[in-house]
Parts: C-alpha cells; sequence; structure tokens
C-alpha cells in the first residue's frame, strides 16, 4: 500500500513518541523496583540485625555480669547484684525480642515473594530465642537462689553454673549464628540491588540512545522524504564533475524514488565501467613497461655472459699459473691468492645475475612429469644442510606420508624451493626453525615453507613478488619474481603470509599428478 509524504512523517514521529514513552515507563518500573529493594534492608534486615547485635550486647553484659556475681565475696553485694539482674535483664530482652519479632511480621507485609520465606525463618529463630531466654532465667534464678544465702553450697553453685554456662553459650551462638545470616542477607540484597541499578542505567542509557537513534531516523527519513528532487538535483551535480560514487538510496515507489534508483544504478555502472578500464590501462602500462625491462635485461645480459665466461676461464688459468709461481714472502702469495679469489667470487657472483636475468627475460617451458615432492624437497634439503647448520637453522621436515605426486619439472622445482629456503635462512641470521611440510587437497598439493625470523611488513609484502624490488643489500629483486613465474608456468600458486616479528610462510600449491 502507498503512503502519502505526510502519513510517513506521522508515522515515524509517532513511533518516536512511543519509542519514549517506553523508555519511561520502564524507567518508572525499575525505579519503583528500587525503593522497595531499599525499604527491604534499610527498614526490614539492616534493623533486624541492629536488634540482633543488641541482644548480643545484652546478653554478653548479662554473662559478665554473672562472672562478677560469682567471684563476689561480700555477701550484701551478691544480694545487690541479683537484685538489679532480676530487675534490669529479662524486661529489657523480653521487650526487645517482642519488638524484633513485631519487626519481622511487618517486614513480611512489604517483603517480595522470593522473601517471604527467609523473612518466617528470622521469625521463627527469634521466637525459639525467647523459649531459651525463658530456660536461661530459670537457671539463672537457680544460682541467684544458691548465691543468695551467707554460706552458699558450692557444688550446688558450680552444678547451676555449668548448666547456666552452657544455655547462654548456646544462646551467644545462635544470636551470632542470626546476625551473620542477616548481615549475609543485607551483603546480598545490596548486592543484588546495585547489580541491577548497573543493568538497569545500562539498559535505559541504551533504550535512549536507541529512542535517540529512531528520532534522528525519524527526522533524517522526513527530510529525505520531503527532499528528493534537491537529492536527485546534487546527484546529478557529482556526475557531471566525474564523481561516479553518488548513490542517493532514495526509498519509496513514488515517481522521484524510482528515478533516483535508476539514477543509482547508471551511476554504479559507470563507475564500473571507469574502475575496468583503470585496472586495464594500469595493467597495460605495468606489461609494456616490463616487457621493455625485460628486453633490455636479456640484451644486456646476453652482452655481459660471454665476457664474463672469457673473465672466468682467463682468472681459472691465472690461478693455474700462480699455484705455479713463487714470491719473494708468504704474504705475497696469500694477498695474491685472495685477489684471486675475489675476483672469481664477483665474477660468479654476476654470471648468476646474468642468468637470473635470462630467466625472468625469457623463461624456459617446464617438462611436466609425475614427481615425488617429498623427495624433491628432501634432495633440496639434504643439499643446504650443511649451509644452514652453520646459520643455525633447525629444520623439521613435517611431510605428510600420503602426500600424492604432482605434475612439475623436476629442476625449475628444486630451483623454487632452493629459493626460498635460501630466503629462510637469510631471513634468520641468528638462527631459528625451518619447517617445511606437505598436505594433500582434493585436487593440489599445498608445501608450506615457515621460518621463525624477521617477518615483513604488510607494505614489503605487497610488493614480494615484483620483479627488482629486494630488500636486501645486494639483491637483484628475481628470486622470488621468476619463482611465480615457475609455478604459475605449472599451473600453481606462490603466496606469502608474514608479519613483522613473527616469520613467514611460504605457501605453494601444485596440480597433482
Amino acid at each position: 500500500m502507498k503512503l502519502s509524504l505526510a502519513t510517513r512523517i506521522f508515522l515515524g514521529y509517532a513511533v518516536v513518541l512511543v519509542t519514549f514513552g517506553a523508555v519511561s515507563l520502564f524507567s518508572v518500573a525499575e525505579l519503583h523496583r528500587n525503593q522497595q529493594e531499599i525499604r527491604l534492608v534499610s527498614q526490614g534486615y539492616l534493623q533486624l540485625s541492629q536488634d540482633a547485635a543488641a541482644l548480643e550486647s545484652f546478653h554478653t553484659s548479662q554473662g559478665k555480669d554473672t562472672e562478677r556475681l560469682l567471684d563476689e565475696e561480700s555477701v550484701e553485694t551478691r544480694r545487690a547484684l541479683i537484685r538489679l539482674a532480676r530487675l534490669y535483664i529479662p524486661p529489657l530482652i523480653s521487650q526487645r525480642l517482642a519488638t524484633t519479632r513485631d519487626k519481622a511480621r511487618e517486614i513480611l507485609t512489604y517483603a517480595p515473594a522470593g522473601e517471604q520465606h527467609f523473612v518466617r525463618e528470622v521469625e521463627t529463630r527469634f521466637g525459639e530465642l525467647e523459649a531459651q531466654y525463658a530456660a536461661h532465667g530459670r537457671l539463672a534464678e537457680a544460682v541467684f537462689t544458691a548465691l543468695a544465702v551467707d554460706s552458699p553450697d558450692r557444688g550446688q553453685v558450680a552444678a547451676s553454673t555449668t548448666e547456666l554456662r552452657q544455655v547462654e553459650a548456646a544462646i551467644g551462638r545462635e544470636l551470632r549464628a542470626l546476625r551473620a545470616i542477616l548481615d549475609s542477607r543485607i551483603r546480598e540484597r545490596v548486592d543484588r540491588a546495585e547489580e541491577r541499578e548497573r543493568r538497569t542505567g545500562l539498559a535505559i542509557i541504551t533504550l535512549s540512545l536507541l529512542a535517540i537513534i529512531v528520532g534522528l531516523g525519524a527526522t533524517l527519513l522526513s527530510a529525505r522524504t520531503l527532499r528528493p528532487v534537491r537529492t536527485l538535483i546534487e546527484g546529478v551535480s557529482r556526475i557531471g564533475r566525474g564523481d561516479y560514487t553518488a548513490q542517493l538510496g532514495v526509498q519509496g515507489e513514488d515517481e522521484v524514488a524510482v528515478l533516483a534508483r535508476e539514477f543509482d544504478a547508471m551511476a554504479r555502472s559507470l563507475q564500473a565501467r571507469e574502475s575496468q578500464l583503470k585496472a586495464q590501462a594500469e595493467a597495460l602500462a605495468r606489461a609494456e613497461q616490463l616487457a621493455a625491462v625485460g628486453r633490455i635485461s636479456a640484451q644486456v645480459a646476453h652482452e655481459v655472459r660471454n665476457p664474463l665466461s672469457s673473465i672466468g676461464l682467463n682468472v681459472e688459468m691465472l690461478g693455474d699459473a700462480l699455484a705455479r709461481a713463487t714470491f719473494r714472502t708468504e704474504g705475497e702469495s696469500r694477498e695474491a691468492r685472495e685477489l684471486l679469489a675475489a675476483v672469481t667470487r664477483e665474477v660468479d657472483r654476476l654470471t648468476d645475475v646474468t642468468e637470473q636475468y635470462l630467466r625472468m627475460a625469457r623463461p624456459p617451458n617446464p617438462t611436466l612429469v609425475s614427481e615425488d615432492v617429498t623427495e624433491v624437497l628432501g634432495g633440496v634439503l639434504d643439499f643446504s644442510r650443511q649451509e644452514l647448520e652453520r646459520a643455525g637453522v633447525e629444520v623439521v621436515r613435517d611431510f605428510a606420508p600420503d602426500t600424492p605426486r604432482v605434475l612439475a619439472d623436476e629442476g625449475q622445482l628444486r630451483q623454487v624451493f632452493l629459493n626460498l629456503v635460501r630466503n629462510s635462512r637469510e631471513a634468520m641470521p641468528t638462527g631459528g626453525r625451518l619447517t617445511v611440510s606437505t598436505r594433500g587437497m582434493e585436487k593440489e598439493v599445498e608445501i608450506t615453507v615457515q621460518d621463525t625470523g624477521r617477518g615483513m611488513t604488510e607494505a614489503v609484502r605487497a610488493r614480494l613478488f615484483e620483479p627488482f624490488f629486494s630488500t636486501k643489500e645486494g639483491g637483484t629483486g628475481l628470486g622470488l619474481s621468476v619463482s611465480q613465474q615457475i609455478l604459475q608456468s605449472h599451473g600453481g600458486t606462490l603466496a606469502c603470509q608474514s608479519q613483522s616479528g613473527q616469520g613467514t610462510s611460504f605457501v605453494l600449491r601444485l596440480p597433482r599428478a
């Protein structure tokens, strides 16, 4: 059913009023519950606890008076203390117990249903205390009678006193227990009230925020409903300035809303086409750049390789001649050999660089046959064992026993594995652990080469497979790029997962044979 603009605005503000009304009713209800809880604790349990404390204080004073009476030698003084004890203590305790039981009955009139049982239990225990105090009065009277004579019978006094003290101890324990359960109940109710207050506060804040959000939403909806034409004009202006991200988002079923949705669809289509054209242009420019660099690199490498071969051959001949030559001192001989060795190392390094450039520029087509990837990995790790041990790297081989065979060129695969192992070793200059694992998948075999080295930042990882990008001093930046080309020519993938300071994992996937 289509609604008019006025009806939609009215319904929006009606929702706001209902939301704020619900928040207000909830707040009043929770406030009333908190007031009941406060009354139960302050006017109920707290006064019962105070009465129990007063009874305990009276009881303790009564015990001390009895002890004083037993220790008193003067007959007149004992008789005076006995008269005071008969006159003061029993009425006071009886009045306090009666007041306490009345207070417990009063609490029953407003206590929640969940507290009725506890209040009745407290009332019962105070009633039991009255019975215990009646027995205590009879025993105390027996002691007073025995002590009131001029020459009391010590045996009779001792027997009566022992029984009196037992009753006093039982009453003291009961009073302490009553105080403990009342204090515990007070703490429990206070904690529960605080928790309820905290939850209520959070609920009120949440509902208030929701009401505010609903109000803002109604306001925005009204503004959007009344001004769709202005929104449409602004969107058209943005499209005219070349901003294809403009999305009006006008809801409804009227003509302006339908026009706005068609406009959004047109803007998304233009944006997608612009992004596609931009990506294609960037890919084309990068491909042309890499092609030009590859051609130049191949030409330079080809021109350098032949002179390097001649230099290497001449250096070998010079080394043979040097071995037969004589020098005036051993120092001159050693210096000459070291210089010749340095030249040989540089020639070998340049030869390796030219080979990498040529492989990147003209990667050979792989000869794909069925290979045991665990055997190739084991051969690479055995070949690199001494190099890894000197670097303090511990190797963990976690090859799945049922690893399927892969379709690959063994030579190129060995080149990839050797490059990854050396990169891991260089990432752990102070030693670490290198874990090489395999596992079979439905259509592929996954190989993981994981180290505990320095790791890399996200910016470095994003450029890791770019040609000529390297973080190593003197590196060509071609090793990983060539490795990725080899994996792609095999129909596989090479990915990297790394975090700075937490090591690096290279994940290779090759098709199953």
